[in-house]
C-alpha cells in the first residue's frame, strides 16, 4: 500500500493573485454549514473544494448534492470521493425543500454525484427534489446540474424535463481532444445530446454548461466548443479557471488571464449565448440566481426584439 504521506508528490502550480480568495468564516458561514449537517445534505461546495463557498455560504447560497457524497466514477479533475455509493437516502427530496426554505431562497441549484449503480442513474431523485420544493417553496426557481446517465439518458431526460426546472444544468467540462484523460467516463457529443434534447422536449427551460480552462486546451478548440452549444440550443455558458484539487489530479497546464476570459466572453456573446459567465473563479453556481434574473430579462429582449422585426 503507497505511504502518501512519505511518497513524493509533484509540485502544484503556485496561483496568481487573480485567483486567490480569502478563507471560509463567520457567523453566516457557519449556520449554513450547521443546516447542511442537520439535514443530512452534501453540498458540492464542500466536496468538490470550491474556491467561493467562503462567500456563497457568508451569502447562505449552497448548491446542494444530491444522491450521498460518493462517485460512481473517478474524473481527473474532481475531488468528490469515488467508491460504492449509499443506498439512496428516500429522505433526501424533504430535507432539500427544508433546506430551501430555512435559507429563505429564491432560487436553488441542485446538483448530485454520478450513479452509474442505480437503474436511471438517479433522475428519479432529481424528479423527487423538483416536486418537494414545487409544494415547500413553490417561488423558489429550480437550477438542476445533472450528470450525463450514461446509457439511460433518454428516459433520464424526459423525466426531469417533465418535471420542469427552470434551468437544465450539464458541464462539457472540457474539450473533446482531452476527454480521455481528464473525462474518461463520459462522452463528449453524447453530453451534447443531452442538452439538444432538453431544449428539444421543452425550449422554454433554459439550458446551460460549462469548461474550465487551463487543462490545455487550444483557443480555437475552445471556440468550436461554442459552435457545438449554440448548434445544441444552449442559452448559457460559464468559463472558470480549473484548479488542481491534491496532486493526484490532473495539473494545471496554465493559469488563464482574466483579459483572455473576457476576450472568450465577447465570442461567445457574439456566438448567440444570451448569457455568457466567464472569469477565472467563475463557476457553473456561482452567483446562479442573479444570472437567472439576467437570464429572464435577456429572452424577454429577445422576444421583444423578434417581434419588433415581425410587426
Amino acid at each position: 500500500m503507497t505511504n502518501l504521506a512519505t511518497t513524493p508528490q509533484p509540485l502544484r502550480a503556485r496561483k496568481p493573485d487573480w485567483i486567490r480568495v480569502k478563507a471560509p468564516g463567520g457567523g453566516a458561514f457557519a449556520e449554513t454549514r450547521s443546516l447542511m449537517r442537520r439535514l443530512n445534505l452534501a453540498t458540492v461546495c464542500e466536496e468538490a473544494a470550491c474556491p467561493n463557498i467562503g462567500e456563497c455560504w457568508t451569502k447562505k447560497h449552497a448548491t446542494v448534492m444530491i444522491l450521498g457524497d460518493t462517485c460512481t466514477r473517478a474524473c481527473a479533475f474532481c475531488n468528490v470521493k469515488t467508491g460504492m455509493p449509499r443506498a439512496v437516502d428516500l429522505s433526501e427530496p424533504q430535507h432539500v425543500a427544508d433546506a430551501a426554505a430555512e435559507l429563505g431562497l429564491e432560487h436553488i441549484v441542485v446538483t448530485s454525484v454520478d450513479r452509474d449503480d442505480l437503474p436511471d442513474g438517479g433522475a428519479s431523485q432529481f424528479v423527487k427534489v423538483i416536486e418537494a420544493l414545487r409544494r415547500t417553496t413553490p417561488s423558489t426557481t429550480i437550477e438542476i446540474l445533472t450528470p450525463d446517465f450514461r446509457n439511460k439518458a433518454d428516459a433520464a431526460i424526459e423525466s426531469i424535463v417533465a418535471a420542469r426546472p427552470d434551468v437544465y444544468n450539464h458541464n462539457l467540462e472540457t474539450v473533446p481532444r482531452l476527454y480521455p484523460t481528464i473525462r474518461p467516463g463520459a462522452r463528449y457529443y453524447a453530453s451534447l445530446r443531452l442538452l439538444e434534447s432538453v431544449k428539444r422536449l421543452d425550449p422554454s427551460i433554459f439550458t446551460k454548461s460549462g469548461m474550465m480552462m487551463g487543462l490545455g486546451e487550444a483557443r480555437l478548440e475552445v471556440h468550436q466548443v461554442m459552435d457545438d452549444m449554440r448548434s445544441a440550443g444552449i442559452d448559457f455558458l460559464t468559463l472558470g479557471q480549473y484548479l488542481q484539487p491534491t496532486p493526484r489530479h490532473a495539473k494545471v497546464e496554465e493559469f488563464v488571464t482574466p483579459q483572455t476570459f473576457g476576450a472568450y466572453a465577447a465570442i461567445a456573446r457574439a456566438k448567440g449565448f444570451l448569457l455568457v459567465a466567464s472569469s477565472p473563479l467563475t463557476r457553473s453556481s456561482y452567483h446562479a440566481g442573479d444570472d437567472f434574473a439576467k437570464l429572464r430579462a435577456a429572452r424577454e429582449a429577445q422576444l421583444a426584439g423578434r417581434r419588433t422585426v415581425t410587426a
